[in-house]
């Protein structure tokens, strides 16, 4: 069975994988103490305004695999005319906001000094494709009255699990040890310092280089779990887990990524924001009584990121949780995650966006509610409710120009009246 990925969350939330993610990370019994030892630390540290103020209107553009851009086979011009044309259809849409993939695995879209050239822009790791591509979308986003986050990816490496693959001055084929295979795919090794700090620095060169408006992480930090397998940390674990459970050890890994990003960034460059877009749930009730009502993957307990810890901390300038159910989805509500969210940010200065799964809609394999086009617009008008909610980004920019119903082109019309400016990193808000 392949790794759980983004565009098939839906699987384990419907709880197809429920009875293999329970046995997954820390025991039942030592997850139910938990929550009474994180007690006296738990409160939001400090309240204030939000960093990052104005209504969020975003798009991701996923450069991985080829999901949206660039196509197969593009030549230098291709390429940027079919990015210009998506980021011509956000400005029609009146969207403000482009969260465009710059390292998907490990590589890069602009000249980095750490990894080499991604493979989806020429079909070859390595190779220099002759133009700037981060470059040209910040320029032309701007122009545009589009903001542009650096959207990376911490930790993935490859969508395959053969080192030789790699570009030769890979850094995993000059530092074998740094990778671990894990589901048929190769990952950074989060448990050692030496890669923290690397993937760290790889991914702000992009920031403190470009005239990005933020960094943006998505879902994966340790891997979606694969059944019957475990993630081979061990050598790892022996050499830096200091006596901690292997769970508190790795969640404390992405702890220290997260803060140490967040107090880097800051300091280099505090007209950016930094966030995060994580799987919907944190726990679910049944694990954890602060946790949602919800049966899902846990972010906390099966991918080792306390999500919910970023944000009371002020570590993060805003969270985007992927909300890809619909309403009324019993395993995993979006009304109710909505509201479980607006209650962890209360009172942070965290800003609150809502990822929304463009990718469902008219998907004659998804529930129902998918095949209605009203569904998205519905998601909208229930989060005016929650005055935490600014705003919403779509999945993904190939879904929203294709439109399927035209379930984008109602909410467009619906709440999308007028543009609108997009949030802006505030310095004097940050902690």
């Amino acid at each position: 069975m392949p790794p759980i990925n983004r565009r098939t969350l839906g699987v384990a939330a419907a709880g197809t994988l429920v009875g293999t993610l329970a046995l997954h990370g820390a025991s039942a019994a030592s997850r139910s103490g938990e929550g009474a030892a994180r007690a006296a630390d738990d409160a939001p540290r400090a309240g204030g305004r939000t960093a990052a103020p104005g209504e969020l209107r975003g798009m991701w553009i996923a450069t991985v695999d080829r999901i949206d851009w660039p196509a197969a086979d593009s030549d230098a011009d291709r390429a940027r005319a079919d990015l210009l044309a998506l980021l011509d259809e956000a400005v029609r849409l009146r969207l403000n906001t482009i969260f465009l993939q710059v390292r998907p695995s490990a590589d890069a879209l602009w000249p980095s000094p750490f990894e080499p050239w991604s493979q989806w822009l020429t079909g070859t790791q390595g190779r220099d494709p002759g133009w700037n591509p981060l470059e040209f979308a910040v320029g032309e986003a701007h122009d545009r009255g589009l903001a542009l986050h650096a959207w990376c990816n911490p930790y993935r490496v490859a969508l395959h699990d053969d080192p030789s693959r790699l570009a030769s001055d890979h850094p995993v084929r000059r530092n074998p040890d740094w990778a671990i295979a894990h589901g048929g795919r190769l990952y950074y090794d989060p448990g050692l310092p030496e890669v923290r700090r690397f993937a760290a620095d790889a991914m702000l060169h992009a920031v403190e280089t470009h005239d990005v408006d933020g960094l943006h992480w998505d879902d994966y930090f340790y891997p979606y779990p694969v059944p019957g397998e475990e993630f081979a940390d061990d050598v790892s674990f022996a050499r830096h887990g200091g006596g901690s459970s292997r769970a508190d050890w790795r969640r404390n890994n992405i702890d220290l990524l997260v803060r140490e990003t967040a107090e880097r960034i800051r300091a280099s460059r505090p007209d950016a924001l930094f966030g995060v877009s994580p799987f919907g749930v944190w726990r679910n009730r049944s694990t954890d009584p602060e946790g949602s009502a919800t049966s899902a993957l846990q972010t906390y307990d099966d991918l080792y990121a306390d999500t919910r810890r970023w944000v009371r901390e002020g570590w993060l300038d805003y969270v985007l949780p992927q909300l890809y159910w619909h309403i009324g989805h019993a395993p995993a509500d979006y009304a109710e995650l909505v509201r479980w969210w607006a209650r962890t940010v209360e009172g942070t200065g965290v800003a609150l966006w809502i990822g929304e799964a463009v990718y469902k809609v008219g998907d004659p394999q998804q529930p129902e509610p998918w095949r209605d086009p009203a569904e998205l617009s519905r998601h909208l008008d229930f989060c005016r409710d929650h005055p935490a909610v600014g705003g919403h980004a779509y999945f993904s920019a190939s879904r929203v120009v294709a439109d399927p119903l035209g379930a984008m082109e109602l909410l467009a019309t619906e709440h999308h009246r007028e543009p609108v400016d997009p949030p802006r990193a505030d310095p004097s808000a940050r902690r």
